[in-house]
């Protein structure tokens, strides 16, 4: 059957594409979710008039998460944390913890969802973190973990 995608299907299509999918998976779960709608000529064009709206939303958001980027990048972020007499933490610098330090430097609130940390960092000194702040913008920032006095 072929549809048109009215919203983002992880791994199957992005907004306004006409594409052939199987019947099942159109009637039982495309249709009744309204993320696609069978293929007229009506349908296509209200996708790309929404593929359209939402690419100019997504170069808005690109555009501000660059200077976003370009902000946190620029030096280390600085992490106090408690430490014991043989320089390991007490805890862990979790990704909200990350999170949090970025407030200032970033000059807005950043998700610690965008935050790729594969596990929490545990030993003081400096670690490359990943961030990933919209679908086109990501990078690799510098965390500096410090004892607290």
């Amino acid at each position: 059957m072929k549809v048109v995608f009215l919203q983002d299907v992880e791994g199957t299509a992005r907004t306004g594409e006409v594409k052939e999918v199987a019947a099942g998976f159109a009637r039982n779960f495309l249709l009744p979710q309204n993320l696609a709608l069978p293929a007229t000529r009506n349908a296509i064009e209200k996708a790309n008039a929404e593929a359209t709206r939402l690419a100019k939303a997504q170069a808005k958001a690109d555009a501000e998460a660059r200077v976003t980027l370009e902000r946190i990048t620029a030096r280390p972020i600085v992490v106090k944390a408690k430490v014991g007499e043989q320089g390991r933490l007490y805890g862990s610098i979790t990704n909200q913890d990350i999170a949090d330090a970025l407030r200032t430097p970033a000059k807005r609130e950043v998700d610690r969802h965008t935050i790729e940390l594969p596990e929490p960092i545990k030993e003081l000194g400096d670690h490359t973190v990943a961030v990933k702040l919209t679908r086109n913008v990501g990078g690799d920032i510098t965390v500096r973990v410090e004892a607290e006095e």
